[in-house]
């Protein structure tokens, strides 16, 4: 059985804090973390993947000390069921859907909706309820619906789920799953994060990232909670509501809490 680490035994060589969180985060919490335990000499242990999965791994008995999600449902989750075992979760950072879409395409936050109808346009999202990508792509088609009667029907049928899930495909070593995937023709049009379809341009320059016409746009608000009692959990994730970790947010494009 795991036990907590207090910030000193973390510092003296204990094992590192384990901190679980959304894939999404991955560049952004790599680089809050490291300019943590350079402040504060506590070694943390970083592991990322789609939300609902990571929360389904916690709830069976793996040792996370801090949980932060891409929405705020799954953390409530594990604050309601286990008792006092988790803190109550707090809003940390917040991120919107995008459309990362092949040049060919000549997309345009105008025409993006009948691009995500069109039969020979590959429409690629993430999985609805393993990770919150796809619960917000869902929240898309929903509001495609009252612009389009039949829109939802028509995207919740031909959505590609080609991410968040444990049979999802995965990238060779080295190569982002984004950049592969378009790059292997499975997908011409993804909905993602905004600050994923940003990270995918920098490899792949010639990619467009189209914004969500107001009618379409949906945030993500991030949730973060901590095992309650212990220390160098509770440390840290108020670490990542001070002004110096949410700079590093806030350069890898995520809006303030």
């Amino acid at each position: 059985m795991a036990h907590a680490q207090s910030p000193a035994a973390s510092a003296e060589g204990a094992a590192p804090l384990r901190v679980y969180a959304a894939g999404s985060l991955r560049e952004a919490l790599t680089e809050a973390a490291r300019a943590y335990e350079t402040r504060m000499g506590v070694k943390t242990q970083l592991t990322f993947g789609a939300s609902g999965l990571l929360r389904e791994r916690i709830e069976k008995g793996e040792p996370a000390q801090v949980f932060a999600s891409a929405d705020t449902q799954h953390p409530q989750r594990l604050y309601a069921a286990a008792g006092s075992a988790w803190a109550q979760p707090t809003l940390f950072v917040r991120n919107q859907l995008c459309a990362l879409a092949v040049p060919q395409l000549n997309a345009d936050s105008g025409k993006l909706l009948d691009l995500m109808l069109d039969p020979a346009v590959k429409l690629g999202t993430s999985t609805p309820k393993a990770d919150p990508s796809g619960d917000y792509a869902w929240e898309v088609f929903r509001k495609a619906e009252a612009l389009k009667p039949g829109a939802y029907a028509a995207l919740d049928a031909r959505a590609l789920k080609l991410t968040g899930s444990p049979e999802a495909p995965q990238p060779p070593a080295g190569r982002s799953v984004y950049e592969w995937l378009i790059s292997e023709g499975r997908a011409d049009l993804f909905l993602t994060y905004c600050t994923n379809a940003v990270a995918v341009r920098k490899e792949l320059p010639r990619m467009n990232v189209v914004q969500m016409p107001p009618a379409l746009q949906v945030s993500a608000a991030y949730g973060l909670t901590a095992r309650s009692g212990d220390a160098a959990a509770a440390q840290f994730a108020a670490y990542l509501l001070t002004p110096e970790a949410q700079d590093v947010f806030r350069r890898f494009g995520f809006g303030a809490p």
